[in-house]
């Protein structure tokens, strides 16, 4: 059986797409064979910045000879039918068999494929893999017609045997496939030939080229720690920086330099992004003071001079853009320690969305949102607005102008030179957290109200203009918002009841919009209703005529506003909005999948949805854990199948005889020491389940429960409940009842399956 070797030799590939490109050069070429007919054993794809490389051992020598038999119409069918059947298979009428058929004698089409080469379906497969290749960008050069990311310059395309090595016969657009490749660019440029895959990496490493990418990152990795530890220093990792980097260079050789002392006293974090984003230095830093001191950057060859000549160039370059972070850092130094209200000012000619205002408005909302939640989770009430008020002033900062990744760390500096409390100054940093699920959580509680508000009035306004998630399109992050929300309360243990803050701060949104919706109504009512998702045209008639003739007497827009926000608060206004319990459903949901992250079954959350106190995420949860818990072991299990037999068989007779059975049942009436027991157990439990629920005890609450797993099993192996006594029957089912009622106080067992 042959190998494969293919590469595809061109300019140099961007760094961010090469590893996909070399992942589909690999799907696309062994579906195709596979496809043809060539099977094979193995497969890996590999790539440089000019080179995609595709291995493949195994490869069958040619595809095998398939033969087929195709029914066709019944032998007197009508004649178009067969001349039908005989263009579709192929074949002449006189090479058709005739078969016994149950439906009578019927035609039969005998056909063969012949195998083929393993090198002619190799050059059939490349030529459709090079044409239809899926780069994210692409481009043509000279006349050729081909589209490639960058100018493709050469193809090598090998099969190999003991036999000996054959260069598959393939071109296109003058491109013609050999077995030839070059080295590295500046230091061994040559062509040279190869035999197979193993001769193609050793002579490839000798011409200066590492083949795979993480060997390069590896050795990348290796020399620039050691690097720094033989300084006394560490490198500041960044993985996507160094798979980035890798992709930069095929012989990749470490060196290190120095920054210049007239920058060592910006952020840390300043000079890692600018030298990260404009110049992919890996940053290297003094472990006892957490300063950046050198860096790492990574030439594409080895010099006479061991990279004097580029590390003097690299510094040079460096030099000029640190010059303009050092400008950025003292301009906004110097107007942060004016205030930071002169960039909240700025903001108000910033929109943060078209139907939803300027970021200025937006930052008065997470204000008064964030004072508001503040007391309930232990706050400083006034801290909290303070902080909400300055976490986004740096959008007007010229360093975050120029950095937008560095909002809200530089928000930190910025509040500390302005004097402001070190609480402030930390929620100005936090209030983004977190931005996914594994993501750090803020803990100060003044972070965590500012971080509550700034996601709260997000998910709100979206929702009170109707913009919300649609399958998998979530253009806001709506869904990152909630689950930063549920994690801020979850890992914080804290209580909110959700459902009563987000209608506040709907109606909050609600208010900003009236006036806007007044414009619509003047200029197009169609226009209106689409666009503020009024849901009741007699309802919108209805606030159009209320408003018109107050409208036409005042004088000016002020008046207007207050007029129309007047009348539109005497009628019902609903369907202006969505409801804060559609909202709701989307955090539940998003808890969902929150909690099965972690173990816990999806129809144990419904359960405990379905109680009241939902909106309280934190309990929810605790209540979820428990029960949880409480179902892994046998007594839980074994409870929960005697309850919804018991459901079972009431809901039944309920359905039956029209009637409810909740009015309590008499011990008296019992007929059995196993239904005298099941009374006594759940005498005894109710009260202890009770008190374990007012406390919130939902360990204690299922423990309680569990005791009722025996008596239960007991009564339903001893009595049968639809007695032909009726008085028997009814307080037996009036006992059903008791049991049902009780287990429903912990959670709603009848959402669990099985």
């Amino acid at each position: 059986m042959p190998d494969l070797l293919i590469e595809l030799f061109s300019e140099e590939i961007p760094a961010r797409m090469q590893a996909r490109a070399a992942a589909d050069l690999k799907a696309r070429m062994t579906d195709g064979l596979v496809e043809a007919g060539l099977t094979y054993a193995g497969a890996a794809a590999f790539h440089t910045p000019r080179r995609l490389t595709l291995a493949i051992e195994g490869l069958l020598e040619r595809s095998p000879t398939l033969r087929e038999e195709r029914k066709g119409p019944r032998v007197d069918a009508p004649e178009k039918a067969i001349e039908g059947f005989l263009r579709g298979a192929g074949v002449a009428k006189e090479d058709l068999k005739v078969q016994d058929d149950k439906k009578g004698q019927v035609y039969v089409a005998v056909i063969e494929k012949p195998g083929r080469e393993a090198a002619e379906i190799v050059a059939e497969v490349l030529g459709s893999v090079i044409n239809n290749f899926p780069w994210p960008k692409s481009m043509r050069w000279g006349s050729s017609g081909l589209k490639w990311v960058r100018p493709l310059h050469s193809i090598l395309c090998v099969l190999s045997s003991e036999a000996g090595t054959e260069v598959v016969p393939f071109e296109i657009e003058g491109i013609v496939a050999g077995d030839t490749t070059a080295g590295h660019r500046f230091m061994a440029p040559r062509r040279f030939s190869v035999t197979n895959f193993e001769d193609y990496a050793a002579k490839l490493k000798r011409a200066y080229v590492v083949l795979d990418a993480q060997e390069r990152a590896d050795h990348i990795w290796q020399d620039a720690t050691n690097m720094a530890f033989a300084a006394g220093l560490e490198v500041v990792e960044d993985k996507g920086l160094l798979s980035e980097v890798a992709g930069l260079v095929e012989w990749p050789v470490v060196l290190m330099g120095e920054i210049g002392s007239d920058f060592l006293g910006l952020p840390p974090e300043v000079l890692q992004t600018s030298m990260k984003e404009h110049q992919k230095f890996f940053s290297v830093r003094n472990a006892k003071t957490g300063r950046i001191e050198r860096f790492i950057t990574v030439a594409n060859r080895e010099t006479a001079d061991n990279g004097a000549t580029i590390l003097a160039g690299n510094q040079k370059v460096l030099a000029a853009r640190l010059s303009d972070a050092k400008f950025f850092w003292e301009n906004d130094l110097r107007i942060a320690a004016k205030g930071m209200e002169t960039w909240t000012e700025q903001l108000s000619n910033v929109t943060f969305h078209n139907k939803l205002g300027s970021q200025a408005a937006r930052i008065d909302r997470i204000a008064a949102l964030a004072r508001e939640i503040a007391p309930q989770i232990g706050a400083d009430a006034d801290l909290a607005e303070k902080a909400a008020r300055v976490a986004k002033a740096d959008l007007s900062s010229e360093m975050v102008y120029e950095f937008p990744e560095l909002q809200g760390l530089m928000g930190r500096y910025y509040a500390e030179a302005a004097g402001l409390p070190t609480e402030v100054a930390a929620a100005c940093q936090d209030h983004y957290s977190p931005l996914g699920p594994s993501d750090t959580v803020p803990t100060a509680p003044v972070s965590v109200a500012v971080a509550l508000a700034d996601k709260l009035d997000t998910l709100t306004g979206f929702w009170a203009i109707d913009e919300k998630p649609t399958g998998s399109k979530d253009p806001f992050a709506l869904r990152r918002a909630a689950l930063g929300v549920i994690r801020l309360l979850l890992v914080n243990g804290l209580r909110l009841e959700l459902k009563s803050t987000v209608q506040t701060a709907i109606v909050e949104h609600y208010n900003a919009l009236q006036f806007q919706i007044l414009e619509e109504i003047r200029k197009d009512e169609y226009t209106a209703m689409h666009q503020f998702g009024i849901k009741s045209y007699n309802q919108f008639k209805e606030v159009q005529s209320l408003v018109s003739e107050q409208l036409s007497l005042a004088s000016d827009k002020q008046n207007q506003q207050d007029t129309f926000i007047e009348k539109l608060g005497q009628i019902d206004l609903s369907n202006f909005v969505s409801d804060e319990d559609d909202l709701l459903s989307f955090f539940h949901d998003r808890l969902k999948v929150h909690l099965r992250d972690e173990g816990i079954r999806h129809d144990v959350i419904d359960a405990c949805l379905a109680m009241p106190g939902n909106d309280d995420i934190t309990l929810l949860t605790r209540r979820a854990q428990a029960l949880g818990d409480f179902l892994k072991t046998e007594e839980g299990e074994n409870l929960v199948q005697g309850f919804k037999r018991a459901n079972n068989i009431l809901s039944q007779a309920e359905e039956k005889d029209g009637v409810s059975y909740e009015f309590g049942a008499d011990k008296k009436f019992a007929e059995d020491p196993t239904e005298e027991a099941l009374f006594d157990a759940l005498q005894a439990a109710r009260p202890q389940i009770d008190a374990a629920m007012k406390a919130e005890d939902f360990a204690a609450s299922m423990g309680a429960m569990a005791a009722l797993r025996a008596p239960i099993d007991a009564f339903f192996e001893a009595v049968q409940v639809n007695s032909d006594k009726e008085i028997v029957r009814r307080n037996r089912l009036n006992l059903l009842s008791t049991i049902r009622s009780t287990c429903l106080a912990v959670a709603d067992l009848t959402k669990l399956e099985g």
